[in-house]
């Protein structure tokens, strides 16, 4: 199973939710089947590492994003990927423009997979103060525990 994050710029959202994700994935040691990946809709930060307040706040909870590099999505990203999950309509309808309609099933948003949260976008914390950064995180480890749920559910059973 291959899974995509992705948000504008891929230096906020998606690399926390790239790194929850991977962190709940070997803690369930599943890292040989499961694979985390992030992207921006946006070439804008490509190259970069996340935002350093990204980086903090996750820290703080326990995810190294330090080794993540911002990078743009591209057509080949929905061959390559089994789940696209995106944070928000805006980066929604950036994936779908980009998307072929044969891997449309592909793309979601990340808040889908909520289980304490109700809510339909993970919102961009960039423009304003931490607890915007700890918002994003409440909803992604979140979503990441639903999305763990499902995975479990998909994945063929071991002897």
């Amino acid at each position: 199973m291959r899974v995509l994050m992705v948000c504008m710029g891929n230096i906020c959202r998606s690399p926390t939710a790239h790194g929850v994700l991977e962190k709940r994935v070997a803690d369930a040691g599943r890292s040989g089947d499961i694979r985390v990946d992030s992207a921006g809709t946006h070439d804008y930060h490509v190259g970069r590492p996340p935002d350093e307040r990204t980086q903090q706040h996750a820290t703080r909870r326990g995810y190294d994003l330090s080794t993540q590099r911002a990078r743009q999505l591209t057509i080949q990203d929905f061959d390559d990927f089994d789940l696209v999950l995106v944070m928000d309509a805006a980066n929604e309808q950036g994936a779908r423009a980009l998307c072929p309609p044969a891997q449309r099933h592909k793309l979601r948003r990340l808040t889908d997979f909520c289980i304490r949260h109700r809510a339909d976008e993970v919102p961009d914390p960039y423009y304003g103060g931490a607890s915007g950064f700890e918002t994003v995180l409440d909803l992604v480890e979140d979503a990441c525990d639903g999305l763990m749920v499902a995975l479990e559910k998909a994945a063929p059973q071991r002897p």
